[in-house]
């Protein structure tokens, strides 16, 4: 596999080897001595799958204090995954890296904890699997508005995506300052 790092560091995009023949493709889509190789350490610990239509906006969602680190990849359809660097004092701190995955590129997309994430659909439909290294937990989720202009995500979308009513009504970055967690480098240096 080929690992290629972000301009935010530790985002990661991930392209496993696919072996295809006329019968179809076999891809290994995780094993942790090869993960762990390429700078993916992670205890995996839930599974997800969405299925969303074209035009659908999910995020940008983050946990506060029991951060997930995600493993991200299209299985059908086409997104625009994002992930948002949401660690106080971290040099890329507010920042976004945007990445367009298919199923038919099988490209993957690690987002380590500390960063919010969200994706738009691009294709008619699209069908999301994220591997997550903490458990889901409604209760500790935040989301920040899709169209904060302090972040200023450019959403390859025509219109306005359809979004949950949580994330239609999300507050922008600058409402959590005070209560996100703090980049390790950033809490040595005070």
């Amino acid at each position: 596999m080929e690992v290629h790092q972000t301009k935010l560091p530790g985002v990661l995009v991930i392209e496993p080897r696919v072996f295809g023949d006329a019968r179809g493709y076999f891809k290994e889509t995780w094993q942790r001595a090869r993960y762990d190789a390429a700078g993916v350490s992670a205890d995996f610990v839930q599974d997800n799958l969405s299925r969303s239509r074209q035009g659908t906006l999910r995020g940008l969602h983050f946990q506060l204090r029991r951060p997930q680190g995600k493993l991200v990849q299209v299985f059908r359809g086409e997104v625009f995954d994002v992930a948002v660097d949401v660690r106080r004092g971290s040099p890329t701190f507010g920042h976004w890296h945007g990445e367009e995955l298919s199923g038919d590129d099988f490209r993957q997309l690690w987002i380590p904890p500390g960063f919010a994430h969200g994706f738009c659909v691009l294709s008619e439909v699209a069908e999301v699997e994220y591997k997550c290294t903490e458990i889901y937990l409604p209760e500790d989720e935040m989301t920040i508005a899709w169209d904060d202009p302090h972040i200023g995500v450019a959403w390859p979308l025509d219109g306005a995506p359809a979004l949950s009513g949580r994330d239609a009504a999300a507050a922008p970055l600058a409402d959590w300052i005070d209560r996100l967690p703090v980049f390790p480098d950033a809490a040595a240096r005070q």
